[in-house]
């Protein structure tokens, strides 16, 4: 006899296997970083130039050529190399310079112009960078450093370190506009402001003002001014936080004292430290 075919259970409410749950991903140390930041970090260069290194076949990493600058390393066992030299940290430097009118906040200008980087002989071994920039028409202090974190936390809007500068302007000026100053002007579309605007001292056709930033928009200082139809005829930055440019000549470069980098750690109190 042929046996009827037997019928499949009914499958009604019956519920889908759920997937094996994942397990965690392991915490991460906060050392894992992208090469070109790594090769920054380790103050061998800029990102910017590690990526050209990278690009370049001149980087390896634990013994293996790397030509992808997205290519994340850890920093605390990662062995990285250019051109066959493993890298190490090097010690932290922190440098500052009274910029001389004239020169170009960069390491290398494609105009042939001079840079601010003739001032630091004996100082370039240390793969040093400055700390934010000064335009090539002011003056006064530049901060220099191989350390990126500290570099960083001073540059960040969120740490509002003030940048304190005494301005030449080419009129009389008065209160009115130094209140609008501080209030805020818009400007080609941005609002720049300025934490505090007073006036030092006038003349029969000029005024010396000092004005202090808590942020730094391109040319903020000399824009704010010509939306009130005023030229800047000197601007120098004579102090960042409480670091003060004081005495130092022209061209000339220190380094920062213990004291001095304390305080301007102290300026984010709420944050990681500078």
């Amino acid at each position: 006899m042929n046996e009827k075919p037997r019928r499949p259970k009914p499958t009604r409410n019956r519920r889908p296997t759920a997937a094996p749950a994942r397990k965690p991903a392991p915490p991460s140390s906060g050392k894992r970083v992208t090469l070109p930041r790594a090769l920054s970090k380790l103050g061998f260069c800029s990102r910017t130039q590690g990526e050209e290194l990278i690009r370049a076949g001149q980087v390896s990493v634990n013994g293996r050529t790397v030509s992808d600058i997205e290519a994340w390393v850890d920093l605390d066992t990662a062995r990285i190399a250019v051109d066959g030299r493993q890298i190490a940290a090097e010690a932290p430097v922190y440098l500052m310079l009274n910029k001389p009118r004239g020169l170009v906040t960069t390491r290398h200008d494609p105009e042939g112009r001079p840079t601010v980087f003739a001032c630091l002989k004996g100082h370039d071994h240390a793969h040093l960078s400055p700390v934010g920039r000064l335009d090539k028409a002011s003056e006064g202090l530049l901060l220099f450093t191989n350390d990126t974190q500290f570099a960083n936390a001073l540059l960040d809007p969120e740490t509002h370190v003030p940048k304190t500068y005494h301005v030449q302007i080419d009129t009389l000026v008065d209160d009115a506009i130094l209140k609008s100053m501080t209030k805020g002007i818009e400007k080609d579309g941005e609002t720049l402001k300025a934490r505090r605007a007073i006036k030092l001292r006038e003349g029969g056709k000029n005024s010396w003002l000092e004005i202090e930033l808590d942020e730094g928009r391109n040319r903020h200082i000399r824009r704010m001014l010509e939306a009130f139809g005023i030229a800047t005829l000197r601007l120098i930055r004579v102090a960042i936080g409480n670091l003060v440019l004081g005495e130092l000549e022209k061209g000339a470069v220190r380094e920062l004292s213990e004291a001095e980098l304390e305080d301007l750690r102290r300026k984010d109190p709420g944050r990681t430290r500078i």
